[in-house]
């Protein structure tokens, strides 16, 4: 996995399922059977890996982003997205 860090790419051994651009990552609650009966489960976030282009620095990166944030791409673009999360403090 790599990640923009400090203005470059560093490869990283973590296998979570965080988005990188917009911090979502996994949440907790029940499964409710028609008895009530409730158990533990997991929410998931809908994660892909995807290499963009910045053609600002000339160069691709990959980053694993959820689907939200592929949608805010498309719209606003990788640079703003990117300028947003560095504001935010998800990239460094």
């Amino acid at each position: 996995m790599e990640s923009l860090v400090g203005g470059s790419i560093t490869k990283s051994n973590e296998m979570s399922k965080v988005c990188e651009l917009t911090g979502k990552r996994a949440m907790f609650g029940n499964n409710v059977s028609f008895s009530i009966n409730k158990t533990r489960r997991r929410f998931d976030v809908n994660l892909s890996k995807k290499r963009f282009y910045i053609p600002e620095e000339d160069r691709w990166i990959t980053l694993k982003v959820s689907n939200k944030a592929l949608k805010s791409i498309n719209k606003k673009g990788i640079a703003v997205v990117l300028k947003e999360a560095k504001a935010k403090g998800l990239i460094k």
